[in-house]
């Protein structure tokens, strides 16, 4: 587990609580370190602070994205605004934490990230490949394929997805999509799906500039159209 914070007491702090997890953390100062060892470690998953020297957290998190690397990322801030937090959710991080916060919950949030990310394995819960027009998913692989070009996706984006695909011209709410998308018991406004959502259209948009098949129902959820 990758800890990356420019506070050295926060980061021993989180170190030891990681520490007596049964985890190894590592540490890393600000977000340049942050990437070297992301790229030399390949962490499970990635504990970032937000406003640091150099590369701060959105930076590193934009940086990660563009490069199609997929790690679990849980962004760290003292800054607890509802806009800083779909910017950091928009970026591509998994969850976002406002300090101060409990290491407990802390631990428990990247216990429930990683039991996300385990969804990539797990055979218990594989389902067929599914091909619905020009949209190809992969539920082994969490693959995602659209006019036979990939798009790369969170765990997070790919259930979203699947949940809507799988239902084509059915409409979801956003409690039933959060339910399915995220599958933990992690306290989250039911509103996140939106950001979620507008993660989604903006990377099948760079595929194809018209794309309008994940369809807003005011007042409802969102369907897949038919």
């Amino acid at each position: 587990m990758l800890i990356i914070d420019d506070d050295p007491d926060l980061l021993d702090v989180l170190a030891l609580a990681v520490r007596d997890a049964g985890s190894e953390p590592i540490c890393a100062r600000d977000g340049v370190d942050g990437l070297a060892r992301i790229a030399d470690c390949q962490p499970e998953v990635v504990i970032c602070d937000v406003n640091m020297p150099r590369l701060d957290g959105f930076a590193l998190c934009r940086k990660l994205r563009a490069q199609g690397n997929p790690v679990p990322l849980i962004m760290l801030t003292s800054r607890d605004s509802e806009v800083d937090e779909a910017l950091g959710l928009e970026l591509g991080a998994d969850d976002y934490v406002p300090k101060p916060f409990s290491t407990r919950v802390l631990l428990a949030r990247v216990a429930a990230l990683l039991r996300r990310e385990a969804l990539r394995n797990s055979a218990e819960i594989a389902v067929p490949a599914l091909r619905l027009g020009e949209l190809q998913l992969d539920s082994e692989r969490l693959a995602v394929r659209y006019r036979d070009r990939p798009l790369a996706v969170t765990v997070t984006e790919f259930k979203l997805l699947d949940a809507l695909a799988r239902r084509p011209g059915i409409v979801q709410s956003r409690d039933r999509l959060l339910d399915l998308a995220r599958g933990d018991e992690t306290v989250v406004a039911d509103r996140i799906i939106d950001t979620y959502v507008r993660r989604l259209r903006r990377k099948f948009e760079a595929v194809d500039p018209d794309f309008d098949r994940i369809e807003t129902v005011i007042g409802a959820g969102y369907r897949w159209r038919a």
